[in-house]
């Protein structure tokens, strides 16, 4: 969310301690000749203080506080604040200018979010953009989110779609490094996607909670941000160091299938795939073999493929009470089973659908 800190106000102008030192010298009854010879500076560069071409140093400070009676911590405030409001006017141009490039991002989204202040002021966008990012400059955005990008834009389905899939990823990083996790141990983690397949019974009030403690425990910060329109994203995950993994959710579908098939489907990207790879996963998104390997991972963790095919074998008709019992004899909620059979075409999409359960997380950004 936003910072108030930044919304306070700021006045419009600032103060050359040139204008004070020439008003002081009047005041004191001092030439301009006179403080050069006590402050062992030359009339010139006097004259250029005063006009404001040459800055006061600290040394200049502490000078002029012994001969003005004026602390030297007043002349390098009136100094540094100066130089400070007019970089920040001659910033303004910059960033007014970079409005397209801004453009490129959900802006409106971000504003309803409270991301981003409401505002009509184009520099004032920018700059908040950049604060989003903590990032100091476009240059600097570009140097840091480059390769995702690029990424990203190898298809033409995602390519008006990478800059707001950064920011989602970005309100992702936030929340994950406020969850405090153990190193990563891949081992461990795997036990918490055992641990967790029971929760797949109980409501979002109940699992959400655990599920994030089980996993951080792995070294694995699980966090919800709901998607951005068009991105078609339902999760992803990536490193924040070599001993943190960050996995996404964005609870696009609604469903307990889809759910609980992305989870275990990200969490293959972490157990099978390199630190060093970013994933983005969704509708929009290329197929590519490490989809097809976190997709058959999912599956088989959810419903282990012996179990799947001796149910599949001994019921040609199934119905719900045997799907209820499948799931009970698995430890997992029956949705799941639905969402596998309907998948494999073994079940029409719209048949036994009232065993899968719709819900919407509490936690989600």
């Amino acid at each position: 969310m936003l910072n108030n800190t930044k919304n306070q106000f700021e006045p419009d102008y600032a103060i050359h301690p040139g204008e004070i030192l020439e008003e002081t010298l009047q005041a004191r009854g001092i030439g301009k000749t006179e403080l050069a010879m006590r402050s062992g500076l030359t009339p010139k560069h006097i004259s250029q203080i005063i006009h404001g071409k040459a800055p006061v140093t600290p040394e200049t400070a502490l000078s002029f506080e012994r001969i003005l009676d004026v602390k030297a911590g007043l002349w390098l405030k009136l100094d540094s604040d100066y130089r400070l409001f007019n970089q920040k006017k001659q910033e303004q141009a910059g960033l007014a200018a970079a409005f397209a490039w801004a453009q490129n991002f959900p802006l409106k989204e971000l504003t309803s979010r409270g991301f981003l202040p409401k505002t009509n002021d184009k520099p004032a966008v920018v700059a908040a953009l950049l604060d989003f990012f903590n990032v100091g400059t476009i240059a600097a955005w570009e140097k840091q989110y480059a390769d995702m990008v690029v990424q990203f834009r190898k298809t033409g389905k995602t390519r008006e779609n990478a800059e707001a899939i950064a920011a989602w990823l970005k309100l992702g990083e936030n929340q994950a490094k406020e969850i405090s996790t153990a190193p990563f141990n891949k081992t461990a983690f795997e036990k918490a996607l055992t641990d967790i397949l029971p929760l797949t019974n109980e409501e979002p009030e109940v699992f959400e909670p655990s599920m994030v403690d089980k996993c951080a425990r792995s070294g694995v910060a699980v966090v919800f941000v709901k998607e951005f329109a068009g991105t078609g994203i339902s999760g992803g995950t990536y490193w924040l160091s070599k001993e943190k993994a960050i996995l996404m959710l964005s609870l696009r579908y609604k469903w307990d299938d889809h759910f609980w098939f992305t989870f275990y489907h990200e969490a293959g990207h972490i157990i099978l795939h390199g630190k060093n790879q970013l994933t983005v996963d969704g509708s929009l998104i290329e197929d590519n073999p490490r989809e097809n390997e976190a997709n058959k991972f999912a599956a088989d963790f959810l419903i282990p493929p012996k179990e799947y095919q001796t149910f599949i074998m001994q019921n040609p008709r199934i119905s719900e009470a045997l799907i209820c019992e499948f799931a009970a004899r698995l430890g997992i909620a029956p949705g799941i089973v639905v969402g596998r059979l309907q998948k494999d075409g073994r079940l029409e999409y719209n048949w036994c659908n009232s065993l899968k359960r719709r819900f919407v997380l509490t936690n989600q950004e």
